[in-house]
């Protein structure tokens, strides 16, 4: 007969506080006091259960780490040293010539062709040898960064396993490390709030120059790209390279209409509502006039975006905002724009063909990347495995078909990860009600870079300059954010080490 158990004593088989809870009533929460000179922004930066006062009673055996802050993940990532002022100088100068392209609209400029090559050359020169002086390596290494990098390695092992080797050679000197390099030029050079708004500057007024353009030449009847009779008529950008494409043009614009937006809402005053509001309602009527479907669900995707964040701080604001333009958007677009709005869901009614050949396209991509999946076919390379020489017209199967799988997950976490670290930036500065301008800049990058990846999912452009600046901007402002709030946190940093 086995004996009776003894009576086990909880209070030494619990951790000591949690010891077993009496019958009588529910067990008194810890208090946790923050600690000592925690006040303030201080206090703010804590974790939240911390910066309470008050912290939740843990399951006993199951310990619940609390997800890291923004400033957590950060720390450590950024210098607060100065510098690259002229290699800044030697960007913004490369940033002209290449989305504006000078030499295009001043004919006696026309000779330098290779303008942006000769700036280009001088930008990585001053920036590495100023990068090395400054910070002692050739680069910061967010991760934004290494997923670049490891695109460009992949698109450079993929030339000797290229249908044409000599082709996606061309295609990688050209265009991708240019790029990948002056990528690293953004992420490293950007460091102050004012550099950022200059690029943002130059692209507005390249942007307004572009709408501008594209609108009075759809209203003279001045139609590059298809054909009256098949009711097709659209019209090309007035710059050519990056913007000469409807498509691509329609993409650029609903990645900048965003930043606009914002502009005008960061700040309270009359006088920026003024000037950003028309020029954000200018760019949406020239994505309309394009007749991008992918420009169309580009802008549904971003505004949605922005609807839904703003929203969350003043509603009546956010739904006054969309109703005007939705009611802007019907009473702009052209009478012919609903039926080429409808070949999204029906390819049978694309006069055309295009619809239809595009979702050709992208199931023949699909099978090249399942088909070669670690180099792909080569960089540049996949209209030799598509049909009628057409190319992918979508970025994410781009880079599968002709660089490999695994390039196509660095693509896909380049977009990804700088929306997560906006998003945390912006939902930190929510719960601390804090009233700053970044709150705003946040979303707004956030909006673009969701529209960016929807009109991109229509469109070959995962190697052009689009993303890698949108990127770079990302970067930059939760890098001089992370700094502003350190400075705050510890006064006795250099403060004009972080301003300048």
């Amino acid at each position: 007969m086995r004996n009776k158990p003894e009576a086990l004593d909880y209070e030494g088989v619990f951790p000591p506080k949690f010891s077993r809870p009496r019958e009588s009533g529910p067990v008194e929460p810890e208090v946790v006091l923050t600690p000592s000179g925690a006040t303030g922004a201080a206090a703010a930066a804590l974790p939240s259960s911390a910066a309470s006062g008050i912290a939740a009673p843990a399951i006993p055996g199951k310990e619940e780490k609390p997800k890291p802050s923004f400033m957590e993940l950060e720390a450590g990532k950024w210098t607060a040293r100065r510098g690259h002022g002229l290699t800044f100088v030697c960007l913004f100068v490369f940033s002209i010539v290449l989305f504006l392209r000078p030499y295009e609209l001043i004919p006696s400029l026309s000779s330098l062709k290779s303008m942006a090559f000769y700036v280009g050359i001088v930008t990585l020169a001053v920036f590495a040898v100023t990068q090395v002086a400054t910070e002692g390596n050739l680069t910061a290494r967010p991760r934004e960064v290494n997923m670049v990098l490891l695109m460009g390695l992949a698109a450079l092992l993929s030339i000797p396993m290229a249908i044409d080797p000599a082709e996606a050679w061309k295609e990688f000197s050209e265009l991708v490390i240019k790029t990948v390099l002056i990528f690293l030029v953004i992420v490293n050079v950007v460091r102050t709030e004012w550099r950022m708004r200059f690029l943002w500057f130059l692209i507005l007024g390249v942007s307004i120059y572009l709408s501008i353009s594209l609108i009075s030449d759809y209203q003279a009847g001045v139609f590059k790209i298809g054909e009256a009779e098949t009711n097709t008529q659209r019209v090309a950008g007035a710059i050519k390279g990056l913007f000469d494409n409807s498509n691509d043009l329609a993409l650029h614009l609903v990645t900048i209409i965003p930043i606009a937006f914002v502009l005008g809402i960061e700040k309270k005053g009359l006088i920026r509502k003024i000037v950003y509001f028309p020029i954000t309602l200018l760019m949406v009527a020239a994505v309309i006039i394009t007749f991008s479907r992918g420009g169309f669900l580009g802008l549904i995707a971003m505004t949605l975006v922005l609807a839904r964040k703003l929203s969350r701080r003043n509603k009546g604001a956010a739904i006054a905002t969309l109703v005007l333009g939705v009611v802007f958007f019907f009473a702009v677009a052209p009478a012919t724009y609903s039926g080429r709005l409808a070949t999204i869901f029906d390819s049978a009614s694309d006069l055309t063909g295009s619809s239809s050949q595009r979702t050709q396209v992208l199931k023949r991509s699909i099978l090249v990347a399942l088909r070669y999946p670690l180099f792909g076919v080569g960089v540049g390379n996949f209209h030799h495995k598509s049909f009628q020489e057409l190319g992918t017209h979508n970025a994410y199967t781009q880079v599968a078909s002709e660089t490999g799988i695994a390039a196509m997950i660095c693509y896909i976490i380049l977009l990804v990860h700088p929306l997560r670290k906006l998003r945390l930036m912006e939902r930190e500065m929510y719960e601390r009600k804090e009233s700053s301008h970044y709150y705003y800049l946040s979303i707004g990058l956030q909006a673009s870079l969701v529209g960016y990846m929807v009109a991109s999912f229509f469109a070959a452009v995962a190697y052009q300059w689009y993303v890698y600046y949108l990127v770079g901007y990302a970067i930059a402002l939760r890098r001089i954010y992370y700094l502003e709030q350190s400075e705050k946190l510890n006064p006795s940093l250099p403060a004009r080490s972080i301003q300048v």
